[in-house]
């Protein structure tokens, strides 16, 4: 796992555009199929704020849900009980800046049977071959 990076809000505010600040620093959620897609290709999704790698792209499927959906993590992911908006779930986030990816629920494809429902807006696609660490 990548080392932990911890910022201020007044650096995360400036780094990040509003869409992505309200989304990763304040738990938001991007309205469903606002996010354009990811090329194919091999490669990995990384945390837009940090860089580290989240998913890698062959865990990725349409789950016509209006989010990007991924059956496994590839690391650097936490989890944590989310009891907002009167709905029991589990909320999923970057291990190394803590930023709110989305959520992970039990309705996925075989064999892991979840789908980790992901704000597209939390996530940079890095091509097979390049590292994607670090801030954008």
């Amino acid at each position: 796992m990548a080392d932990r990076i911890f910022k201020t809000d007044a650096e995360w505010r400036a780094e990040l555009d509003a869409e992505t600040y309200r989304v990763t620093r304040q738990a938001g959620t991007e309205r469903p199929f606002s996010h354009p897609g990811f090329p194919n290709g091999p490669g990995h999704y990384a945390c837009v704020c940090c860089g580290a790698r989240l998913f890698e792209g062959d865990a990725k499927f349409e789950s016509h849900c209006g989010w990007p959906s991924f059956s496994r993590p590839g690391g650097n992911i936490d989890e944590h009980l989310d009891l907002s908006h009167d709905m029991i779930r589990t909320e999923v986030r970057c291990h190394r800046c803590d930023a709110h990816l989305g959520h992970v629920f039990p309705d996925g494809p075989p064999p892991t049977g979840l789908r980790y429902c992901i704000n597209g807006v939390a996530l940079r696609f890095v091509p097979e071959g390049e590292t994607g660490e670090g801030a954008p």
